[in-house]
């Protein structure tokens, strides 16, 4: 977790708790966030909700191409003798840059043949 954000963590608990007569707009500030953030911050607090990892870590992202599709694509690309502009424009489903990237990943091509 970031620095600026566990010390906005505690200055909203010292406020929450009368330790200290900082205004939100004056933690926001110290702390180089959004005011509507540090109310979000103190919200959670007070709900005892407040999370230290973010909620996407270790996911995998949702435009991510599936495993049996990549398959396919390098199974093909592996079959045809065609060039991967020409063979992008067979295998229109997927753009350019994504069908590189699974033949790079796959070790079918190198930084020379694009």
């Amino acid at each position: 977790m970031s620095e600026n954000r566990n010390q906005a963590i505690q200055l909203i608990k010292d406020k929450l708790n009368n330790k200290s007569v900082l205004s939100y707009v004056e933690i926001a500030k110290l702390t180089n966030f959004h005011p509507k953030y540090i109310l979000k911050l103190k919200r959670d607090i007070i709900n005892n909700n407040i999370n230290y990892v973010h909620g996407n870590k270790n996911k995998k992202p949702a435009n991510t191409i599936p495993l049996d599709e990549e398959q396919k694509i390098v199974n093909l690309y592996k079959r045809s003798n065609a060039s991967i502009r020409r063979f992008c424009k067979f295998y229109s489903r997927r753009s350019y840059s994504c069908i590189y990237n699974v033949l790079k990943r796959n070790g079918l091509i190198d930084n020379e043949n694009k």
